[in-house]
């Protein structure tokens, strides 16, 4: 336990994860959704999902390999997963309009 509370924020792997199933409108809450419909957009990919991130100035990459676990569909446009910071080396915040991982999934597909 030690360990982990000795890792910064900053380190890429404690970066928050968002899969394309997190922001596809065909998709219901049982197979990965977690915004509501009227956000939602239909088939994002992960290189899109980076694109946004990156024009609101946050600091993103794309695991192009990576795979939703409730994704039944193994072909390469549902592939992919972002990892996004949201703090920094202290702990405060990157950006101060994208306070969790909830307002940056829900303000990046309006």
């Amino acid at each position: 336990m030690a360990c982990a509370a000795a890792r910064s924020p900053a380190d890429q792997d404690r970066f928050i994860c968002i899969y394309p199933a997190y922001l596809n409108n065909k998709k219901t809450i049982a197979e990965g959704r977690r915004i509501p419909i009227s956000k939602a957009v239909e088939n994002p990919t992960a290189t899109e999902i980076q694109d946004v991130c990156s024009a609101v100035g946050l600091n993103v990459f794309l695991e192009k390999n990576k795979m939703y676990s409730r994704e039944w569909n193994r072909d390469v446009q549902y592939r992919g997963r972002v990892r996004v910071q949201l703090k920094q080396e202290d702990g405060s915040l990157c950006l101060v309009q994208f306070p969790s991982h909830c307002t940056l999934s829900l303000t990046s597909c309006s």
